[in-house]
């Protein structure tokens, strides 16, 4: 249960989808563009989101997955 699985890493394939790039370098050089544009609160937000996130799996005694 990490930031990056349910708001970082979605957020930046929404923000991926369809582009085109030539090389592995404009991936990496976008990627880093991508996250450095953010402003400090989306990261900020997403740590709280974290908090009412484990706070669900200690009330379920680690049985968070639907079924």
């Amino acid at each position: 249960m990490a930031p990056s699985d349910y708001f970082l890493f979605p957020n930046l394939t929404k923000w991926l989808g369809g582009k085109r790039f030539d090389s592995n370098d404009e991936v990496i050089s976008q990627t880093k563009a991508y996250f450095e544009d953010l402003d400090k609160s989306y990261f900020l937000e997403g740590i709280k989101k974290l908090e009412k996130r484990w706070t669900k799996c200690i009330d379920l005694k680690g049985d968070y997955v639907e079924k």
